[in-house]
């Protein structure tokens, strides 16, 4: 009672608002006051352009609705073309109500959003989201292809051949060499282990020694499939890597077209040296993003390779404007404090469970930090580390990495952090200071300490 009374009393902020509850197979839509005038609708096509029509017909001009899977998004772009506004807002912003029914959930959010207690999400522009989903489609791959070399692993290992062992990454270039051997027909230890590559650290009669099993019919055809199907995912993430390089390119061209000059050109002289991973991507991708994001080199920050900046590049694009601080980015990311203040106190402060796609690739990057010898960068994990341990510093290190590329993308500047003398010296300031907040509210006077020295 209280609710809906305080509820009414309320002013309308957006007057021509709608809501939809979104269905798998039907969507429940909501405008006005009264009870008739919510509808359901089917998910084909022209129901969708039925319900886009019966919105115009009641002067709708901003719709909500909740982000339900990947159910929304033909209904999403089909109100943008017909010239409504669309929020999508998060189902925790609408979660609170009491007898949940799909015609309940269309007017809560009608009403929600007709008082304007509703945020939209973060929608990318559409080259950016063309780039999400080759960039998803393509982890997609690289996880499923991680699964088939579990899989040669296991076929191995019930055979009795250690070459997890012997060799760091079964799928480098020793080890490929040495499966397609075997399933060419080599059964001797000795001539496998000539095949290595002379970087191999281990020595060849400890890799034949890895190398002699006991040979099983079903497990040599599992390990054939296996690699078979192993080699074919990373055939089509090439093929991949292809689209995604003609798309970025595309983009490049079109800010050109638009900006009316020349990207600037990178420099390769400058060009970080980084360690080439196996599912990195193969096309210049540190070039695409410097000309993309107007000249700045995301690759110099320590940590981030050519996987992270794709995910940049994916997951939210170049242009910081939809976040109007380094603080909004790492919130929405998910990687700063949630603090819970009452009465003056701190009641907790804990990162929100849950991680989207680019903190997952930040972490990823925090931890290489973490493995680092040299840099102010690694020095701060090693000092959180120290403290809090190591799933604390990775958290803590990705959301510094948040704000060092909010901070390049938006105010186009180079990476510039402390180097090794930098760090320990601003570090040594703040203790400092904290030993001089301790003197004076302890009220200690300079006669009452003694300095010893042994």
């Amino acid at each position: 009672m209280g609710r809906k009374s305080n509820m009414e009393k309320m002013p309308i902020v957006n007057p021509n608002a709608a809501g939809i509850d979104v269905g798998s197979k039907s969507h429940f839509a909501a405008v006005g006051q009264s009870d008739d005038q919510i509808r359901e609708f089917g998910c084909y096509t022209e129901e969708m352009r039925e319900l886009c029509q019966w919105f115009v017909d009641n002067g709708v001009t901003t719709v909500a609705m909740e982000c339900t899977g990947t159910y929304y998004k033909g209904l999403f772009v089909m109100l943008q073309e017909y010239g409504i506004e669309v929020l999508l807002v998060n189902g925790r912003q609408t979660k609170n109500m009491k007898g949940k029914t799909d015609v309940k959930d269309a007017r809560w959010i009608q009403k929600l959003h007709a008082l304007g207690l509703l945020t939209g999400s973060f929608q990318p522009p559409e080259f950016t989201e063309a780039v999400r989903k080759y960039s998803r489609h393509r982890q997609g791959m690289v996880q499923d292809a991680a699964t088939y070399i579990r899989k040669i692993q296991q076929a191995m290992r019930l055979m009795n051949l250690r070459l997890d062992v012997a060799i760091s990454d079964v799928t480098g270039k020793s080890g490929r060499a040495i499966i397609e051997a075997i399933l060419a027909g080599e059964r001797d230890a000795q001539k496998l282990a000539g095949l290595c590559d002379r970087r191999i650290k281990k020595s060849k009669e400890e890799i034949a020694r890895a190398l002699t099993g006991h040979w099983r019919d079903e497990y040599l055809f599992e390990l054939k499939q296996s690699w078979e199907i192993y080699q074919f995912y990373y055939t089509k993430i090439r093929e991949c890597d292809t689209e995604l390089e003609h798309l970025l390119e595309q983009g490049v061209e079109h800010n050109e077209q638009q900006d009316g000059e020349q990207r600037p050109a990178y420099d390769e002289k400058n060009r970080p040296v980084k360690k080439l991973n196996k599912n990195d991507p193969k096309f210049d991708i540190q070039q695409l993003a410097f000309q993309l994001s107007g000249g700045v080199d995301l690759s110099t920050i320590p940590g981030v390779g050519r996987n992270t900046i794709l995910s940049i590049i994916a997951e939210v694009g170049l242009d910081m404007s939809s976040f109007k601080s380094a603080k909004a980015f790492a919130s929405w990311l998910r990687l700063a404090p949630n603090n819970r203040i009452s009465g003056g106190r701190t009641l907790s402060s804990h990162v929100p469970k849950g991680a989207t796609p680019l903190a997952n690739a930040l972490r990823k990057a925090a931890n290489v930090i973490g493995d680092l010898k040299t840099g102010g960068l690694m020095h701060f994990f090693k000092r959180i580390a120290y403290k809090k341990g190591r799933p604390a510093a990775i958290t803590a290190t990705a959301h510094k990495l948040a704000v060092i590329i909010w901070n390049m993308l938006t105010k186009k500047e180079n990476y510039n952090y402390y180097n090794d003398e930098q760090y320990e010296s601003k570090i040594r300031e703040l203790q400092i200071q904290n030993l001089n907040k301790k003197i004076r509210a302890l009220g200690i006077q300079a006669h009452e300490i003694n300095f010893t020295t042994n």
